[in-house]
């Protein structure tokens, strides 16, 4: 899985040009749906083929620019290796794709910038949360929002103990590989450390330098993502993973037992109960924070006050109601914004534009539904300054 973060994000947001194609489709991870997935995607590269010519392209440009999306209808690999939702973005000078445990309605937009908000409930403070499934002889990194999950690649990650120390200490791949049989399970597996939550010295060594090879790996992949990291192993290895860990999200609370045994929607499970508690508790407390400050300049349900705020950077929370558009345009050489109670020609949405720049700037985001957005409005922002 190809993750979305914030700088993948900027890298679709800054995107201009006259034809910016997305397209958003649900995909399957198994059984019989997958073989009309493919059919799906053909649809709507159709549709946006047509739609590329109503807006001047002749019929072989906009061939040209749907190509690489074109390749993957016959990608056995590509489809056997789905999440819950498939986002695809094309110009004439560049493709991306994203596998994502996220669910979306069929869409395609062709603007002159890409269309991202579908992607904003996997970006917010509550969209979406890692579990790390450790054991000495699997490494998995599972990225789940509230209904769904999807492992994520990992290429400079070691896949096993054995993996990890190979090159380390050349006169122990005899124990490492030593080869036993899992009972009914999932076949080979390297040999275990003997006892059970008591771990020598010696051992415990081992395991440290595994996890911190581990660690030292997934640093780019969770780099600048304010989420959620909940461990699952077996009692004795988390608190060795803390040890090394440098992530600042990650939970105290873990899912004990032997991961291996447990399927990626069993550890989503899990996972969530542990995690919801501590979305919870920060939303209520940004609210509290906002209530607390809404008399004074450090906060405003103002949207000609937000969006502009949003776009420099001054945002530290905002809170936005899903489901809603607002449009408008807003100028940032006069700071001046243009509100319209149906869309217009160049007109954008002002909640999707300050929930974006919000992201792009580190600041947190709250995707609310309507009646629970403070006093009552599309917006409200706590400013860092």
């Amino acid at each position: 899985m190809r993750l979305l973060t914030r700088q993948e994000l900027r890298t679709l947001v800054e995107q201009r040009g006259e034809a910016c194609v997305s397209i958003y489709m649900p995909t399957h991870r198994a059984g019989a749906e997958i073989q009309q997935d493919p059919i799906r995607l053909k649809n709507l590269l159709r549709e946006a083929e047509e739609t590329l010519v109503t807006r001047g392209l002749r019929s072989p440009e906009a061939g040209e620019l749907l190509e690489p999306a074109q390749k993957l209808l016959d990608d056995y690999e590509f489809w056997q290796h789905q999440s819950d939702g498939l986002a695809i973005f094309l110009t004439s000078q560049s493709s991306r794709a994203y596998r994502l445990p996220f669910k979306f309605d069929e869409l395609v937009v062709v603007a002159d910038r890409f269309h991202v908000k579908p992607l904003l409930p996997l970006l917010t403070v509550d969209g979406r949360f890692y579990v790390l499934a450790l054991s000495q002889n699997e490494v998995r990194l599972l990225l789940g929002t509230r209904y769904s999950v999807g492992e994520v690649d990992l290429e400079d990650v070691p896949k096993s103990l054995a993996d990890a120390l190979k090159y380390d200490d050349p006169e122990k791949q005899l124990q490492f590989h030593t080869q036993t049989q899992t009972p009914g399970g999932r076949g080979d597996r390297g040999a275990a450390f003997h006892g059970h939550g008591v771990v020598s010295e010696e051992d415990k060594d081992d395991i440290l330098r595994f996890f911190q090879k581990v660690e030292k790996g997934l640093q780019d992949v969770l780099n600048d993502e304010g989420s959620p990291l909940v461990l699952a192993g077996v009692e004795y290895l988390l608190p060795i993973y803390a040890e090394a860990n440098t992530y600042p999200h990650l939970l105290s609370q873990g899912v004990e037992g032997n991961p291996e045994a447990l399927s990626s929607e069993e550890l989503h499970e899990r996972g969530w109960a542990i995690v919801q508690p501590h979305f919870q508790e920060a939303q209520l407390e940004a609210i509290a924070e906002y209530k607390q400050l809404v008399s004074t300049e450090q906060a405003s349900h103002d949207i000609r006050t937000i969006v502009p705020a949003a776009h420099y950077g001054r945002v530290d929370t905002l809170f936005v109601a899903v489901g809603l558009q607002h449009w408008g345009a807003f100028d940032p050489q006069t700071d001046t914004i243009d509100l319209h109670a149906e869309e217009e020609p160049g007109d954008e949405d002002l909640l999707d534009l300050a929930a974006v720049q919000t992201l792009l700037h580190g600041g947190k985001v709250y995707a609310l539904e309507p009646a629970e957005v403070p006093d009552g409005a599309p917006l409200a922002a706590v400013f860092r300054y």
